[in-house]
């Protein structure tokens, strides 16, 4: 099907050309990126050049008067909503990666990302597009609201425990680390390799927005502290549930086998994953045990913060939205060393 990127500069977007080339079912015919507009992918993202050696970039409004049936959105917050609804009226399927379809609440974007929600309506029309959780929802649907990265590793940690009732409903931390590109491809001085190099760093305490959608879609309070580390690409988190009623490590994994064990991109493993064992793929790798002797539920979860936490997922929602094989244009194995 004709399909168009746009923000096909940025690194989740230059993640989908680079996964859509090997996608049997989708061709694309524009990718946009308004500050390179004029450039060929192959001049702008060398690693791309054999797959697309002519495609242009052009200026994001050109999509509303191209052939494309299936636009993927990947931009800055607050930019989709003032496109995503012409392009629902023409009868396109939108898969949005950014935050601005998230959050069934016009409120909680004031409150998480100080703004109004300028397209209020199509807040209920979006669905959340974390397959794993939300299949069945998300099947025929037009409008995918892609997960963050952080809540979607969080969440397919948490998830499952939430759901069975073991957690309370406050009194919860998730710790994170993640690769810089998660930052975006704009310069900042805190992504300079000299502050960056040999160094962690901490951010977004008490305020981070994906704190919102974790809660969202987990049903419990919880503290979150993202941590940015010298990595180009990667995920990983700790999350610590205040139990309701005591449990064992082997009943805290073998629910997870319960709920994992039959989907696609989801491995449940004994031993603590590392950022590395999903690069490259549409993976997460999730672990948990319980400390008996403080009747704390340890859980954690690896992705590519690219793949898994953004355009792989957006592949993956949108073969389900569609009825094609789940696993079309994706991988399910990381790449290493």
């Amino acid at each position: 099907m004709r399909t168009a990127i746009l923000g096909a500069s940025g690194y989740a977007g230059s993640e989908l050309l680079r996964l859509i080339a090997a996608h049997e079912r989708l061709d694309v015919v524009l990718a946009t990126a308004d500050s390179a507009a004029g450039t060929t992918v192959a001049a702008h993202s060398a690693n791309l050049a054999a797959a697309y050696p002519a495609l242009v970039l052009v200026h994001h409004d050109r999509v509303h008067e191209s052939d494309a049936e299936i636009v993927f959105v990947a931009l800055p917050h607050g930019v989709s909503q003032g496109i995503v609804g012409r392009l629902i009226d023409d009868g396109r399927i939108v898969i949005d990666l950014g935050a601005d379809f998230r959050l069934r609440s016009a409120g909680e974007y004031a409150t998480w990302y100080g703004q109004e929600h300028s397209a209020p309506g199509l807040l209920n029309e979006a669905v959340y597009a974390l397959v794993e959780r939300h299949r069945s929802q998300i099947v025929g649907k037009r409008l995918l609201a892609v997960p963050g990265c952080y809540p979607t590793a969080t969440s397919l940690a948490l998830g499952p425990f939430a759901d069975a009732g073991w957690l309370r409903p406050s009194g919860h931390v998730v710790n994170a680390l993640s690769g810089t590109s998660g930052a975006g491809r704009a310069v900042s001085d805190r992504l300079q390799f000299s502050r960056l190099y040999a160094n962690a760093e901490a951010y977004g305490l008490l305020t981070h927005r994906h704190t919102a959608e974790m809660q969202a879609e987990i049903g419990v309070e919880l503290i979150f502290t993202p941590h940015l580390v010298p990595v180009s690409r990667g995920m990983l988190i700790t999350a610590y549930g205040h139990l309701e009623t005591p449990h064992s490590t082997d009943d805290a994994l073998d629910l997870l086998h319960a709920a994992y064990d039959h989907e696609p991109f989801v491995v449940v493993s004994a031993e603590p994953p590392t950022m590395k064992d999903t690069a490259g793929s549409n993976l997460c790798v999730v672990s948990a045990c319980v400390d008996e002797r403080t009747g704390w539920l340890i859980v954690m979860s690896s992705i590519d913060n690219l793949v898994k936490g953004a355009a792989g997922q957006a592949i993956h929602a949108l073969n389900v939205a569609m009825g094609w094989p789940e696993g079309l244009g994706l991988s399910n194995a990381g790449i290493a060393p």
